[in-house]
């Protein structure tokens, strides 16, 4: 990004926590509540691992799909809605050009579970389904519901996804090819994810535990995230005060394994390097980590050591006990939760987090603690070795 500060003019976000964000950052600091059992879809695993699912009503959009719209797309668009009306961006935006990148893993593939079975049965079974699923690319979908333009990019890249949207679409804006970029991520809960989880033996039939000494595995959850990213002749032109700036990105692969990161944390040493070094800061003027923290054994322990290492001091905590994690969702709904934080001046307690673990060197933060300083860091870790971080600034002009 070459230490160009690309505005974030306006938030969306619905998951576990709650419809909006409003909701969202109150509810991060009251401490977390327990989550249930799926309910959109049958399990066959027993013990029933957790999950954070969106329970608030989501709203309908135009029905210009022919075989409907994905529970994916539904998140997605409540969460680009807002993050519209809250940067002012709801009439058409005239001569600005406005691209669409949205992070996503399952998207609608994965609850088609009828015409699997039947394609396996040798049967002929409908085929609504695949066309319902190429129909509902997610950042199409909402480059089309508001007739956008300019560049449009699905980005499927594991968890790391909503992270790398944002990346990409600051990235874009930075390069001067879009005055405004939406950009995020989505993904609903599947029942052959759930399951396919539970048979890799990382999901907890307990609450997730980020970094606990106890932690047995991650909850799964569903979202969306929306930030509306800006130049700075666009929001100086529409005479809209940024929230705060994207001011920093770095990803790496590590290629260690499928499933884990390598435990040296290369990949994700790099990414923060990257991140730092594109942003122009030092990592004395990072105020807190948000960090990837699925509860998982291996992603705790090498997130917990590289922080120590290159962030020695640096708070930090993860989110998932609040919302699960989201898959290519988490990235985005992280990065609004930094902004909250950002904006309120303190970050809550690490959710879930109680017996610190003696093989880590580094804990994550204990109860709502004050921060200093207006930069933070949001960070992904996705399967393939992929690591994302981004820089987030809180705004002062």
């Amino acid at each position: 990004m070459g230490g160009s500060r690309v505005a974030i003019t306006g938030l969306g976000c619905v998951c576990a926590l709650g419809p909006d964000v409003p909701t969202c950052a109150e509810a991060l600091f009251l401490g977390r509540k327990d989550r249930v059992a799926p309910v959109r879809f049958e399990d066959s695993y027993s013990p029933t691992s957790p999950v954070f699912q969106v329970a608030s009503p989501l709203p309908a959009p135009s029905r210009w799909l022919k075989h409907g719209v994905s529970r994916t797309n539904s998140l997605a668009l409540a969460a680009v809605r807002e993050a519209l009306a809250d940067g002012g961006l709801t009439s058409s935006p005239g001569s600005l050009r406005v691209g669409v990148c949205m992070g996503t893993t399952v998207g609608s593939a994965l609850n088609s579970t009828r015409f699997y079975r039947g394609y396996l049965d040798r049967k002929e079974p409908d085929m609504s389904p695949v066309s319902r699923f190429l129909s509902n690319n997610p950042a199409l979908f909402i480059a089309r519901e508001y007739a956008f333009s300019g560049p449009c990019q699905t980005v499927v890249n594991a968890c790391s996804s909503g992270t790398d949207a944002l990346g990409i679409g600051a990235s874009w804006i930075a390069a001067g090819i879009c005055d405004v970029v939406v950009a995020g991520g989505a993904d609903e809960l599947s029942r052959v994810t759930y399951e396919g989880f539970a048979s890799l033996m990382v999901t907890d039939d307990e609450m997730c535990k980020p970094f606990d000494r106890n932690r047995k595995g991650l909850n799964l959850g569903e979202g969306a995230a929306a930030l509306l990213l800006e130049s700075e002749y666009s929001w100086r032109m529409r005479r809209k005060p940024p929230r705060g700036f994207v001011v920093g990105y770095g990803a790496a692969c590590d290629a260690y394994h499928l499933t884990a990161p390598s435990p040296d944390g290369q990949g994700l040493r790099q990414a923060i390097a990257y991140a730092l070094e594109t942003s122009k800061k030092a990592s004395a003027e990072i105020s807190f980590v948000n960090a990837h923290g699925t509860a998982t054994l291996d992603n705790d322990r090498v997130e917990a050591i590289t922080l120590h290492e290159m962030l020695p001091g640096v708070p930090f905590l993860s989110t998932k006990g609040h919302t699960g994690h989201a898959l290519g969702a988490a990235g985005a709904i992280e990065a609004v939760m930094t902004m909250i934080c950002l904006e309120k001046g303190r970050i809550p307690a690490s959710a879930g987090f109680s017996v610190a673990d003696p093989q880590l060197p580094a804990n994550p933060n204990a109860s709502t603690k004050e921060i200093v300083g207006s930069c933070a860091l949001s960070e992904s870790l996705a399967f393939g070795g992929h690591n994302s971080v981004i820089v987030i600034e809180h705004s002062n002009d």
